[in-house]
């Protein structure tokens, strides 16, 4: 967190810093240019008087201006006049103890006015006409005044600009401080949460904005977390009842018949039990396997581009072999025109399994009565709809349909399984970018819908 502190404060002090001088600079040079505007105003008042000097024949006029210049006027440094009679349009009378540029009587003689400064010496040129006869009047003098003003208005900015860079350091270190404060909170709450004690949760604290949001994200990650690891104890702990049941059976029979010599009967039972226990063992096993197998990444496992309604028929192929008597049927509610939307790139072993796995649970736990089994598509979705009639699930009991060994109190009583074939179909069509929704009501059915979105199939998989 100290390093992160030390950015936000250099940050801080950096861009305030910067913005500070930028401003400062601004202010120079409209200052600046505010006194040379006037100054240069105070040179045309005096042009106007010299020009009425140089043009008055009567000497008690002349008297007067000169007066009213000497008294009337603040008296400037350096001050000097000059008046250049214009002989024509691009010549003129020219004075030696001017050493101003060529450019500066051109830009007067064609625009009536121009000014020039060199080391703080302002010359202003502007053209008067009398009879007829044009004349550049040119005023110098010396701006100490804005010179001096604009020199110490200058050392006022850079002392300014170094208090506040100490002041911004200062404010740097108490708005990271302030800033840092909420998230050093969160991450000494975090650092106590542990697989132990993952009930923890963060504290909002009256936060708001970013922090809040932070907060709230952890909480829920945490609550994903705590959920996945119930889930996974209680998988555990379920595979491990499961496996032990049979694999105990087994050891069981096999002392018992090891105890002493038995008729040839008692033998073949005591086999004929070791083999339902190990079918029942080998048969869990395989599911666990499988689940284990939908871990994987979902590109590796794409392998096949099929049409799900071919599919679908191996499914019901499949069913007819272990529940002959099932009374699945297949509508396909697609035009022919659409039947090209039918394909979609699969692990074609898997996802036969999933649909398996979902039609063979409607036909068990509705006592084999009938299962419908529809299919749509478009260009943009593949659609099944897979409804029955059966003792349908609590609706209490749907939020934990899809935790591996969880079966409902009236479906573990009256039906055998091990509740791994839901959360094996869900795995593995989420695999397949596809959706898995269940509907259902108690002793009035359940209806499964599967989606699977073209949006959300990749490109490489179509193509391999």
């Amino acid at each position: 967190m100290n390093n992160i502190k030390k950015k936000i404060t250099y940050s801080y002090v950096i861009l305030s810093t910067i913005s500070t001088i930028l401003l400062c600079v601004l202010v120079f040079f409209l200052f600046r240019s505010n006194n040379q505007y006037y100054f240069l105003k105070r040179l045309e008042d005096r042009a106007k008087i010299v020009a009425s000097i140089h043009f008055q024949k009567d000497p008690e006029k002349i008297k007067y201006y000169k007066q009213l210049k000497k008294n009337g006027l603040e008296e400037l440094i350096q001050e000097e006049d000059f008046v250049l009679k214009v002989n024509s349009q691009n010549t003129f009378e020219y004075n030696t103890k001017l050493n101003l540029p060529n450019e500066f009587y051109t830009n007067v003689l064609k625009n009536g006015k121009e000014s020039f400064e060199i080391d703080n010496k302002y010359y202003l040129g502007q053209i008067f006409t009398e009879n007829g006869q044009k004349y550049i009047v040119i005023i110098a003098a010396v701006d100490r005044k804005g010179h001096l003003t604009t020199v110490y208005i200058s050392r006022i900015m850079i002392l300014g600009i170094a208090v506040f860079f100490i002041i911004s350091l200062f404010l740097g270190r108490i708005l990271a401080k302030k800033v840092i404060i909420p998230v050093s909170n969160i991450a000494k709450e975090v650092k106590r949460i542990s697989a132990s004690n993952l009930s923890r949760r963060l504290q909002n604290d009256g936060n708001t904005g970013e922090i809040a949001d932070l907060t709230s994200t952890f909480n829920d990650m945490l609550d994903r977390l705590e959920t996945s690891f119930e889930i996974q104890t209680n998988f555990i702990n379920n595979a491990s009842h499961e496996l032990k049941t049979p694999i105990t059976t087994i050891i069981a029979e096999a002392e018992i018949m090891l105890l002493k010599d038995r008729e040839k009967e008692e033998y073949i039972a005591s086999l004929e039990n070791i083999y339902r226990q190990s079918s029942k063992l080998g048969s869990l096993t395989e599911s666990l396997l499988k689940l284990t197998q939908t871990g994987y990444d979902g590109t590796k496992q794409v392998q096949n581009v099929i049409r799900m309604d071919d599919l679908l028929f191996e499914v019901k192929t499949d069913l007819d072999t272990f529940f002959p008597d099932n009374k699945v049927s297949i509508k396909l509610d697609v035009s022919a025109k659409d039947s090209n939307y039918l394909s979609i790139p699969c692990n074609k072993n898997l996802l036969e399994l999933a649909i398996n796995n979902i039609v063979a649970n409607g036909v068990k736990y509705s006592d084999n009565k009938e299962v419908f089994v529809n299919l749509s598509a478009t260009k943009d979705i593949i659609k099944i709809v897979i409804s029955d009639i059966g003792i349908g699930i609590p609706s209490e009991d749907i939020p934990h349909l899809y935790e591996p060994f969880f079966r409902g109190k009236e479906a573990s009583s009256k039906y055998i399984g091990y509740g791994l074939g839901l959360p094996l179909a869900m795995k593995i069509i989420r695999m397949h970018h596809g959706e898995l929704q269940i509907q259902s009501e108690k002793n009035k059915g359940t209806i499964v819908t599967i989606l699977f979105k073209k949006t959300n199939i990749k490109n490489s998989n179509l193509n391999s």
